[in-house]
């Protein structure tokens, strides 16, 4: 597929008893979605029609046999119809074997169609950790599937906010365990990770910034010892090696550098530093992304909301969000397996 192109962005629709059909349906009403690319929505259509109706908002759905035959026209739903689940027999609002199985299937085919070169990338509505495990699945969720399914050991995730681009050096454990992940030798292999991703954004010698972990950078180890004792001299190792890195930059202050521009991207020690500064600076317009796949894949920062599902009242803009940067990205990502 040409980049030079109006690119086509596959969008999954998520778990069918979630909030992902409302937010992929108002998604792609939003025109700067339509101006930036040609959606298609992965899914089911008796789930979208049945949303549709719900919502009283009168849909003209054009049912594909190919992403290529997609038209990028207002007012006009492009979907690929699998046909996993019937919509009359989903419990909306509840996680279960069948809506997990049907969230797996569409992914499963989007990534068909990305290795395929037949879509451009991939924008993903949420899916339900409990309901992907109750129809088997191996995977704790939408990344762990993605790198399964393109062969990939370890892909990186990256929120995006307002241009401001947020690395984790751990995430899904327990602080406790996440403070005794920091050690020299894995901020060192992380940042060497972070470098060759943002090399693959087009940013040729990124400026990389370090959080601290405790308060004030430690205040030279007044107050904890991690920041003397590892993050100090993985900076400067990294530095060493020709890498453009600062650190540690104390937590309070460092997103507020990033965001005036300071540096290309900062990695955060642990989730909640960086999920916090993202989400404060911009609830709904934060957008995570996954890096080190053979395609861009951009996703909302939300989850299924199972107690708002279909009630009308999900924001899509996450989603829109979403579109537009895997849009955006799509055109000047260039992985690189090595």
């Amino acid at each position: 597929m040409e980049k030079t192109a109006k690119p086509i962005i596959g969008v999954t629709i998520g778990d069918p008893a979630g909030i992902g059909p409302e937010v992929s349906l108002k998604a792609l009403l939003e025109p700067s979605v339509i101006n930036s690319c040609v959606p298609v929505l992965i899914g089911d259509l008796s789930v979208l029609k049945k949303v549709s109706n719900l919502l009283g908002i009168r849909f003209n759905f054009k049912v594909l046999g190919s992403p290529s035959e997609a038209k990028g026209e207002n007012k006009l739903i492009n979907v690929i119809d699998l046909g996993s689940i019937d919509a009359d027999k989903i419990a909306v609002g509840v996680a279960s074997s069948e809506s997990g199985w049907a969230s797996i299937q569409y992914i499963e085919r989007a990534v068909e169609y990305a290795l395929k070169g037949e879509i451009s990338a991939i924008s993903t509505a949420p899916i339900n950790k409990k309901a992907i495990s109750m129809a088997g699945s191996k995977h704790r969720g939408h990344t762990e599937i993605l790198a399964a399914l393109c062969g990939v050991e370890d892909p990186l995730t990256m929120f995006w906010v307002k241009d401001v681009r947020i690395f984790f050096l751990t995430r899904h454990i327990p602080l406790i365990e996440a403070i005794k992940a920091v050690k020299k030798d894995k901020i060192i292999s992380m940042t060497l990770k972070v470098e060759k991703a943002l090399r693959w954004l087009g940013i040729e010698r990124p400026r990389i910034a370090i959080a601290a972990l405790n308060p004030h950078a430690s205040d030279d180890g007044l107050i904890g010892s991690e920041e003397n004792e590892e993050i100090i001299p993985a900076v400067r190792e990294l530095q060493s090696m020709g890498l453009d890195v600062v650190g540690p930059i104390p937590a309070d202050s460092i997103f507020h550098k990033a965001l005036e521009r300071e540096y290309d991207a900062v990695l955060s020690l642990y989730h909640d530093q960086g999920h916090i500064a993202a989400k404060t600076l911009d609830f709904y317009g934060a957008v995570a992304v996954t890096l080190g796949l053979p395609f861009i894949r951009t996703s909302v920062d939300h989850g299924t909301a199972y107690d708002i599902a279909c009630k009308g009242v999900a924001n899509p803009r996450s989603l829109i969000e979403a579109i537009k940067l895997a849009a955006k990205l799509s055109k000047i990502y260039s992985y690189r397996a090595d």
